[in-house]
């Protein structure tokens, strides 16, 4: 088995030791797990330049991973579940998105043993194992995060391979310096600090008519406080500004080729050693037979990458996870297994793994080829179960719906049979600001200002009733609800103009006069080692983004709506635009969504000239609008998208927004 060695730093109570229902107290084992694999092997032969890889004396590739494992502390409590947490950044989601736990902000004084915290400890009533492992080498260098060590490549000559790297930097404040990477991750640096060859453009939206930037206006390097230059290969700088908003994109040689795929084989094979165990293992994580992997954001397009390299047999010829939820991804991918490749790089005008997008084979006719995301499961009869889950700012960044259609967006496209589509109404890609905020919070994704307040729901709910609906799935068979999103032949998928319609009626909405939507981009993939090999890449047409339909309100017509959706005192969507503070007010705020209130009387509405019905005007009482609340839950559970005790998550949910916005 490629586990050979499972260091353990520590054990320790979970939440003080705090008694979860029936299955009783949980405690953390955190550790370091040792893996080796065999390069040859057939399972891992998809694994970019895995055969460069430096091999042990048995001919064998060896990497490590952090290991975080949350278990029942009387093992004969656990449910025989597993939760692979596919952690964003080094960091957990599981626990936040499952259990509604804050997720700590962690930088690098942040201790190892830094305090999990397990919310309202769903998944632990519910007997799981809960297995967070590193994949990602190019995260922080925290001692908190959970991340990967791994070798890089070696070329025929025994030195470091040498290669291409194509970035887009952005800043909300004008700056000298940008690191080459983003979100503080480890940077690919330039070769050669005088390269003549490397190259600059900036844009004002990404899909903008590029300008060029002079060599001689920027270098390699950055300028300290003091305003004196330092020669690092991990930044550029300029002694003018880089300008708050732009979008820059530098194309620059760096040297060390990262294995990057050998993430996959870590999250695979300890999934594996968790189901089958080892006799080390046995005393520790007995009984685990079903395995649902969970990501989100960089992790939910992380799993689908793994699903399109079918990744998930282990060198025995065993499926690792039985079920994948993969959240918030949209239609793409990523560089997770690319030579020179970004695992933070997150944005459509930049990847070139999006078509194809669908779980079933589409053409797309521009490029003239088929594909289908899951052609590897199919081929050989998977029966591993997938959920697509999506906000609505998926849908409005432009490559959501190619989930659903065909590559142009003329036509529905149905999953096939082990796969559902699921748009949650009215949301975006994180969890909700509370309380309303255009300012997002430290260490979240979209962190500036906004235009709107950003959207305040909270869909927590509806993944807890996918993990429900998934696991009926796997072990008894039970089939999950309908796939539910934006469809053609309904009318509830719409272009990206139609909403503006009714918000441009809606005072102070700001509705985007323009979305970037995603277009065919050829960056002359090398498909046998997935490396990159045009710069900038050649643009083709755009794809046939769609988004959903709204109501006169302005909240959105399709989906799977929670009850403080249903039953509205806003609209709220998954687009707002950048702040003229941050600079780019032209452009969408990635990620974010917001929130557009309903007038609290009818007095407020005339004076506004708001069309929408104020609060007062909908509902008699609060009394009155929980009661609609609580009905609008008891139908989602009746349709199986939301577990019987999240009622009362929304009204509860419902009742502050009375407060704050009828008051």
């Amino acid at each position: 088995m490629p586990v050979n060695r499972f260091d353990v730093k520590f054990s320790r109570p979970l939440a003080d030791g705090k008694s979860w229902g029936d299955v009783g107290p949980y405690e953390e084992l955190r550790g370091t797990l040792h893996f080796d694999i065999d390069p040859e092997h057939s399972t891992n032969e998809r694994i970019t330049d895995v055969a460069l890889a430096p091999r042990n004396a048995d001919g064998r590739v060896e990497f490590s991973a952090d290991v975080s494992i949350l278990l029942p502390v009387d093992r004969s409590k656990a449910s025989g579940r597993m939760m692979l947490d596919v952690v964003n950044r080094g960091n957990r989601v599981a626990l936040p998105n499952f259990n509604r736990a804050t997720r700590p902000t962690i930088d690098e004084d942040t201790p190892i043993d830094v305090e999990v915290d397990a919310g309202d400890g769903y998944l632990m009533r519910h007997g799981y194992v809960v297995v967070a492992c590193g994949w990602q080498k190019d995260a922080p260098p925290y001692p908190a995060l959970i991340t990967l060590d791994s070798p890089d490549a070696i070329g025929p000559d025994g030195e470091p391979i040498t290669g291409k790297v194509y970035s887009q930097l952005q800043s909300p404040t004008d700056t000298h310096n940008f690191l080459l990477s983003d979100k503080g991750h480890r940077a690919y640096p330039a070769a050669d600090m005088d390269e003549p060859g490397a190259s600059m453009e900036v844009r004002d939206e990404p899909d903008g008519d590029p300008q060029p930037i002079a060599r001689d206006d920027w270098r390699f390097g950055r300028i300290d406080d003091d305003g004196a230059y330092v020669a690092d290969p991990d930044y550029i700088c300029t002694r003018g500004m880089f300008e708050k908003g732009r979008l820059y994109q530098v194309i620059y040689t760096t040297v060390g080729a990262r294995v990057l795929g050998l993430s996959f084989a870590a999250l695979r094979d300890v999934t594996s050693w968790i189901k089958h165990g080892t006799p080390q293992l046995e005393s520790l994580v007995p009984g685990v037979k079903h395995a649902y992997g969970y990501g989100r954001s960089q992790t939910g397009r992380y799993l689908r990458t793994y699903l399109y390299n079918d990744l998930n047999l282990d060198e025995d010829g065993r499926e690792a996870l039985d079920g994948v939820i993969a959240n918030v991804a949209g239609g793409m991918r990523g560089e997770f297994n690319q030579r020179f490749g970004q695992n933070s790089k997150d944005r459509n005008n930049m990847l070139t793994q999006l078509f194809p997008f669908a779980s079933v084979p589409t053409t797309d006719p521009e490029i003239e080829e088929s594909g289908s995301l899951h052609a590897r499961l199919d081929e050989r009869g998977s029966k591993v179960k997938v959920f697509y889950t999506n906000t609505s700012a998926e849908y409005h960044r432009g490559d959501a719906s190619l989930l659903h259609t065909d590559p142009d967006g003329t036509r529905d496209v149905d999953p096939g049979a082990n796969t559902r589509v699921y748009h949650f109404t009215g949301t975006e890609h994180g969890l909700g600001m509370w309380p309303p905020t255009d300012v997002a919070v430290a260490g979240e994704e979209g962190q500036d200002r906004s235009q709107n307040l950003r959207n305040i729901i909270d869909y927590a709910p509806l993944l807890r009733a996918c993990l429900a609906n998934m696991d009926s799935w796997v072990v008894d068979g039970v089939e999950p609800p309908p796939s539910r999103h934006p469809r053609l032949d309904d009318g509830t998928a719409v272009p990206t103009a139609q909403p503006g319609t009714v918000f441009n009626r809606i005072p102070g909405a700001a509705y985007p006069e323009h979305h970037a939507d995603p277009k065919r981009r050829d960056f002359g993939l090398m498909e046998s080692r997935e490396q990159v090999t045009t710069f900038p890449p050649r643009e083709g047409k755009v794809f046939g983004s769609l988004v959903s339909a709204v109501d006169a309100d302005g909240n959105e017509v399709a989906g799977v709506t929670l009850p403080e959706v249903a039953v509205p005192v806003a609209a709220t969507t998954g687009w707002t635009l950048r702040h003229p503070s941050t600079g780019g007010e032209t452009q969408l705020l990635v990620f974010a969504g917001g929130t557009v209130p309903f007038a609290a009387t009818r007095a407020q509405r005339e004076l506004t000239g708001d069309p929408r019905l104020s609060i007062e005007e909908r509902y008699a009482s609060k009394d009155v609008y929980l009661e609609r609340v609580r009905a609008a839950g008891e139908t989602l559970v009746a349709e199986r998208y939301l577990i019987a005790e999240d009622i009362e998550v929304s009204v509860s949910q419902a009742s502050r927004f009375w407060d704050w916005f009828a008051g």
